[in-house]
Protein backbone atom coordinates (compact mmCIF):
# COMPACT_ATOMS: atom_id res chain seq x y z
CA UNK A 1 0.00 0.00 0.00
CA UNK A 2 1.30 3.48 -1.02
CA UNK A 3 2.45 5.69 2.33
CA UNK A 4 -0.65 8.18 2.99
CA UNK A 5 -0.61 10.49 5.32
CA UNK A 6 -2.94 10.50 8.13
CA UNK A 7 -3.85 14.33 7.26
CA UNK A 8 -4.66 13.19 3.65
CA UNK A 9 -7.14 10.67 4.70
CA UNK A 10 -9.00 12.61 7.27
CA UNK A 11 -9.19 15.69 4.72
CA UNK A 12 -10.86 12.72 2.17
CA UNK A 13 -13.13 11.66 4.89
CA UNK A 14 -14.22 14.78 6.21
CA UNK A 15 -14.95 15.58 2.31
CA UNK A 16 -16.68 12.71 1.18
CA UNK A 17 -18.16 10.91 4.76
CA UNK A 18 -16.44 7.84 3.76
CA UNK A 19 -14.75 5.26 6.46
CA UNK A 20 -11.34 6.34 7.41
CA UNK A 21 -10.41 2.78 5.93
CA UNK A 22 -12.14 3.29 2.99
CA UNK A 23 -10.55 6.55 2.31
CA UNK A 24 -6.89 5.04 3.24
CA UNK A 25 -7.95 1.82 1.04
CA UNK A 26 -9.19 4.37 -1.78
CA UNK A 27 -5.66 6.85 -1.93
CA UNK A 28 -3.59 3.82 -1.99
CA UNK A 29 -5.46 2.29 -4.76
CA UNK A 30 -5.57 5.62 -6.99
CA UNK A 31 -1.63 6.00 -5.80
CA UNK A 32 -2.11 8.97 -3.61
CA UNK A 33 -4.01 11.17 -6.08
CA UNK A 34 -7.15 12.79 -3.98
CA UNK A 35 -9.30 13.42 -6.64
CA UNK A 36 -9.13 9.85 -8.13
CA UNK A 37 -9.52 8.51 -4.61
CA UNK A 38 -13.24 10.21 -4.07
CA UNK A 39 -14.15 9.15 -7.85
CA UNK A 40 -13.33 5.54 -6.31
CA UNK A 41 -15.19 5.37 -3.53
CA UNK A 42 -18.25 7.60 -5.05
CA UNK A 43 -18.24 4.60 -7.47
CA UNK A 44 -17.61 2.07 -4.40
CA UNK A 45 -20.72 3.61 -3.03
CA UNK A 46 -19.16 4.79 -0.36
CA UNK A 47 -18.77 8.34 -0.65
CA UNK A 48 -21.65 11.13 -0.44
CA UNK A 49 -20.83 13.34 -3.35
CA UNK A 50 -19.65 16.64 -2.00
CA UNK A 51 -18.47 19.03 -5.19
CA UNK A 52 -16.73 22.10 -5.02
CA UNK A 53 -14.46 22.27 -7.43
CA UNK A 54 -16.19 25.13 -10.25
CA UNK A 55 -17.17 27.15 -7.29
CA UNK A 56 -16.96 30.54 -7.86
CA UNK A 57 -13.15 31.64 -6.83
CA UNK A 58 -13.31 35.61 -6.36
CA UNK A 59 -11.33 36.33 -3.29
CA UNK A 60 -8.05 35.09 -1.93
CA UNK A 61 -4.06 36.18 -1.03
CA UNK A 62 -1.37 36.65 -3.33
CA UNK A 63 1.46 34.78 -1.53
CA UNK A 64 5.23 36.05 -1.33
CA UNK A 65 8.91 34.56 -1.29
CA UNK A 66 12.19 35.54 -1.48
CA UNK A 67 15.27 33.57 -2.14
CA UNK A 68 19.16 34.41 -2.47
CA UNK A 69 18.96 35.74 -5.56
CA UNK A 70 15.37 34.70 -6.74
CA UNK A 71 11.60 35.62 -5.28
CA UNK A 72 8.37 34.21 -6.24
CA UNK A 73 4.63 35.20 -6.48
CA UNK A 74 1.28 32.72 -6.27
CA UNK A 75 -2.03 33.54 -6.40
CA UNK A 76 -4.20 31.22 -4.24
CA UNK A 77 -8.09 31.83 -4.96
CA UNK A 78 -10.91 31.03 -2.67
CA UNK A 79 -14.40 31.90 -2.61
CA UNK A 80 -14.80 33.95 0.53
CA UNK A 81 -12.70 37.03 2.04
CA UNK A 82 -13.24 35.81 5.14
CA UNK A 83 -11.28 32.10 4.21
CA UNK A 84 -8.83 34.04 2.77
CA UNK A 85 -7.86 35.92 5.98
CA UNK A 86 -7.33 32.88 8.09
CA UNK A 87 -3.85 31.86 9.22
CA UNK A 88 -4.15 28.78 7.65
CA UNK A 89 -4.67 29.87 3.92
CA UNK A 90 -2.11 32.63 4.80
CA UNK A 91 0.50 30.01 5.25
CA UNK A 92 -0.84 27.84 2.32
CA UNK A 93 -0.11 30.78 0.22
CA UNK A 94 3.38 31.40 1.65
CA UNK A 95 4.76 27.75 2.03
CA UNK A 96 3.44 26.96 -1.94
CA UNK A 97 5.41 30.48 -2.71
CA UNK A 98 8.70 29.08 -0.89
CA UNK A 99 8.76 25.96 -2.55
CA UNK A 100 8.38 28.28 -5.96
CA UNK A 101 11.44 30.93 -4.76
CA UNK A 102 13.56 27.77 -3.59
CA UNK A 103 13.35 25.39 -7.04
CA UNK A 104 12.91 26.85 -10.48
CA UNK A 105 11.23 23.61 -11.93
CA UNK A 106 8.27 24.73 -9.72
CA UNK A 107 7.22 28.13 -11.72
CA UNK A 108 4.20 26.85 -13.05
CA UNK A 109 0.78 25.63 -11.85
CA UNK A 110 1.43 21.89 -12.92
CA UNK A 111 4.52 21.34 -11.64
CA UNK A 112 3.96 22.85 -8.43
CA UNK A 113 1.11 20.86 -7.77
CA UNK A 114 2.71 17.69 -7.90
CA UNK A 115 5.48 18.77 -5.99
CA UNK A 116 6.11 17.84 -2.62
CA UNK A 117 5.33 21.16 -0.11
CA UNK A 118 6.60 20.79 3.42
CA UNK A 119 6.41 16.65 3.17
CA UNK A 120 3.21 16.24 0.92
CA UNK A 121 2.24 17.13 -2.40
CA UNK A 122 0.85 20.65 -3.17
CA UNK A 123 -2.49 19.11 -4.01
CA UNK A 124 -3.32 17.04 -1.33
CA UNK A 125 -2.50 20.23 0.82
CA UNK A 126 -4.78 22.56 -1.57
CA UNK A 127 -7.27 19.48 -0.90
CA UNK A 128 -7.16 18.79 2.79
CA UNK A 129 -7.65 22.99 2.69
CA UNK A 130 -10.64 22.49 0.99
CA UNK A 131 -12.49 19.84 3.37
CA UNK A 132 -11.41 21.79 6.46
CA UNK A 133 -12.62 25.29 5.39
CA UNK A 134 -15.39 24.05 2.93
CA UNK A 135 -14.93 26.18 0.21
CA UNK A 136 -13.04 25.60 -3.66
CA UNK A 137 -9.59 26.46 -3.10
CA UNK A 138 -7.79 27.20 -6.74
CA UNK A 139 -4.07 27.80 -6.89
CA UNK A 140 -4.76 30.34 -9.87
CA UNK A 141 -0.77 31.04 -11.42
CA UNK A 142 2.56 31.28 -10.46
CA UNK A 143 5.35 33.13 -11.15
CA UNK A 144 9.31 32.99 -10.63
CA UNK A 145 11.92 35.86 -11.08
CA UNK A 146 15.66 35.10 -10.76
CA UNK A 147 19.02 37.81 -10.84
CA UNK A 148 22.34 37.17 -11.85
CA UNK A 149 25.08 36.24 -9.58
CA UNK A 150 25.38 40.19 -7.51
CA UNK A 151 21.60 40.70 -8.17
CA UNK A 152 18.92 40.79 -5.94
CA UNK A 153 15.10 40.31 -5.66
CA UNK A 154 12.94 43.17 -3.60
CA UNK A 155 9.28 42.02 -3.27
CA UNK A 156 6.26 43.78 -1.77
CA UNK A 157 2.88 43.05 -0.58
CA UNK A 158 -0.32 45.73 -0.17
CA UNK A 159 -3.94 45.98 0.12
CA UNK A 160 -4.10 43.04 2.62
CA UNK A 161 -2.61 40.24 0.36
CA UNK A 162 -4.22 41.00 -2.52
CA UNK A 163 -1.40 42.84 -4.97
CA UNK A 164 2.18 41.52 -4.69
CA UNK A 165 5.53 42.53 -6.91
CA UNK A 166 8.55 41.19 -7.61
CA UNK A 167 11.40 43.78 -9.12
CA UNK A 168 15.08 42.01 -9.91
CA UNK A 169 17.90 43.95 -9.50
CA UNK A 170 20.87 43.40 -10.39
CA UNK A 171 23.85 45.36 -9.83
CA UNK A 172 24.45 44.43 -5.58
CA UNK A 173 24.17 45.93 -2.77
CA UNK A 174 20.92 47.38 -3.34
CA UNK A 175 18.32 45.98 -1.11
CA UNK A 176 16.37 48.78 0.10
CA UNK A 177 16.28 49.78 -3.50
CA UNK A 178 14.58 46.88 -5.08
CA UNK A 179 12.15 47.12 -2.11
CA UNK A 180 11.67 50.86 -3.05
CA UNK A 181 11.28 49.58 -6.46
CA UNK A 182 8.58 46.84 -5.68
CA UNK A 183 6.43 48.92 -3.76
CA UNK A 184 6.87 51.79 -7.09
CA UNK A 185 5.58 49.00 -9.31
CA UNK A 186 2.20 48.63 -6.66
CA UNK A 187 1.80 51.67 -6.18
CA UNK A 188 2.18 53.40 -9.91
CA UNK A 189 -0.74 54.84 -12.03
CA UNK A 190 -0.47 52.98 -15.03
CA UNK A 191 0.92 50.13 -13.43
CA UNK A 192 4.14 49.75 -15.99
CA UNK A 193 3.31 46.64 -18.26
CA UNK A 194 8.10 46.61 -19.22
CA UNK A 195 10.89 47.35 -17.87
CA UNK A 196 11.54 49.81 -20.81
CA UNK A 197 9.95 50.25 -24.39
CA UNK A 198 11.70 47.25 -26.20
CA UNK A 199 9.31 45.25 -23.46
CA UNK A 200 5.93 47.04 -24.35
CA UNK A 201 3.72 44.94 -26.61
CA UNK A 202 3.30 46.24 -30.11
CA UNK A 203 -0.34 45.41 -30.24
CA UNK A 204 -0.54 48.34 -26.76
CA UNK A 205 1.56 50.76 -28.91
CA UNK A 206 0.15 49.93 -32.33
CA UNK A 207 -4.06 50.04 -30.44
CA UNK A 208 -2.82 53.73 -28.83
CA UNK A 209 -1.58 54.85 -32.07
CA UNK A 210 -4.65 54.62 -34.24
CA UNK A 211 -6.26 56.16 -31.10
CA UNK A 212 -4.23 58.99 -31.18
CA UNK A 213 -4.46 59.36 -34.87
CA UNK A 214 -7.67 59.64 -34.99
CA UNK A 215 -7.82 62.53 -32.78
CA UNK A 216 -5.16 64.23 -34.58
CA UNK A 217 -6.82 63.89 -37.65
CA UNK A 218 -9.89 65.17 -36.09
CA UNK A 219 -8.54 68.20 -35.49
CA UNK A 220 -8.24 69.35 -39.18
CA UNK A 221 -4.45 69.23 -38.78
CA UNK A 222 -2.15 69.09 -42.16
CA UNK A 223 -0.30 65.54 -42.56
CA UNK A 224 2.87 66.76 -41.34
CA UNK A 225 1.47 68.17 -38.18
CA UNK A 226 -0.52 65.11 -37.80
CA UNK A 227 2.02 62.95 -37.80
CA UNK A 228 3.87 65.47 -35.37
CA UNK A 229 1.72 65.01 -32.91
CA UNK A 230 1.25 60.82 -32.82
CA UNK A 231 4.47 60.84 -32.44
CA UNK A 232 4.11 62.85 -29.50
CA UNK A 233 1.53 61.06 -27.95
CA UNK A 234 3.19 57.74 -28.58
CA UNK A 235 6.59 58.77 -27.00
CA UNK A 236 4.03 59.91 -23.93
CA UNK A 237 2.35 56.53 -23.82
CA UNK A 238 5.89 54.96 -23.47
CA UNK A 239 7.10 57.20 -20.48
CA UNK A 240 3.80 56.09 -18.87
CA UNK A 241 4.08 52.32 -19.03
CA UNK A 242 7.85 51.36 -19.19
CA UNK A 243 9.13 51.55 -15.59
CA UNK A 244 12.22 53.25 -15.93
CA UNK A 245 10.90 56.11 -18.06
CA UNK A 246 8.25 56.28 -14.67
CA UNK A 247 8.48 58.97 -12.03
CA UNK A 248 9.30 57.43 -8.61
CA UNK A 249 6.06 57.31 -6.63
CA UNK A 250 8.18 58.25 -3.46
CA UNK A 251 10.43 61.23 -5.29
CA UNK A 252 8.20 62.66 -8.77
CA UNK A 253 11.14 64.62 -9.67
CA UNK A 254 13.45 61.59 -10.56
CA UNK A 255 12.61 58.92 -13.26
CA UNK A 256 13.46 55.10 -12.27
CA UNK A 257 16.04 55.54 -14.91
CA UNK A 258 17.59 58.24 -12.96
CA UNK A 259 17.40 56.86 -9.67
CA UNK A 260 18.86 54.25 -10.71
CA UNK A 261 21.80 56.32 -11.84
CA UNK A 262 21.91 58.12 -8.97
CA UNK A 263 21.68 54.87 -6.50
CA UNK A 264 24.41 53.28 -8.60
CA UNK A 265 27.17 56.44 -8.23
CA UNK A 266 26.15 56.54 -4.59
CA UNK A 267 27.40 52.49 -4.64
CA UNK A 268 29.82 52.38 -7.24
CA UNK A 269 28.30 50.33 -9.81
CA UNK A 270 25.99 50.04 -12.03
CA UNK A 271 22.63 49.06 -11.55
CA UNK A 272 19.52 48.26 -13.79
CA UNK A 273 15.83 46.51 -13.81
CA UNK A 274 16.32 42.97 -15.39
CA UNK A 275 12.42 42.11 -14.86
CA UNK A 276 9.55 42.69 -12.59
CA UNK A 277 5.99 40.72 -11.88
CA UNK A 278 3.25 42.37 -10.24
CA UNK A 279 0.26 40.15 -9.55
CA UNK A 280 -3.21 41.61 -8.51
CA UNK A 281 -6.11 39.28 -7.20
CA UNK A 282 -8.04 38.23 -10.47
CA UNK A 283 -6.33 39.83 -12.64
CA UNK A 284 -3.58 38.82 -15.59
CA UNK A 285 0.30 39.16 -14.87
CA UNK A 286 2.41 41.64 -16.01
CA UNK A 287 6.14 41.29 -16.57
Amino acid sequence: MAEISAAVVKALRDQTGAGMMDCKRALADAGGDVARAGELLRERGLAKAVKREGRETSEGVIGLALAPRAGALVELACETDFVAKTEEFQKLAAALAAAVAADPKLATNEALLDARVEGESAAARIQATVAKVGENVVLRRVARIETKADGVVGGYVHAGGKLGVLVALEGGGAEALAKDLSMHVAAADPSPVAVDRTGVPKELVDAERAIFRAQAEASGKPANIIEKMVEGRVNKYYAEVALIEQAFVKDPERTIAKLLADEGKRLGRELSVSGFVRFKLGEAASK
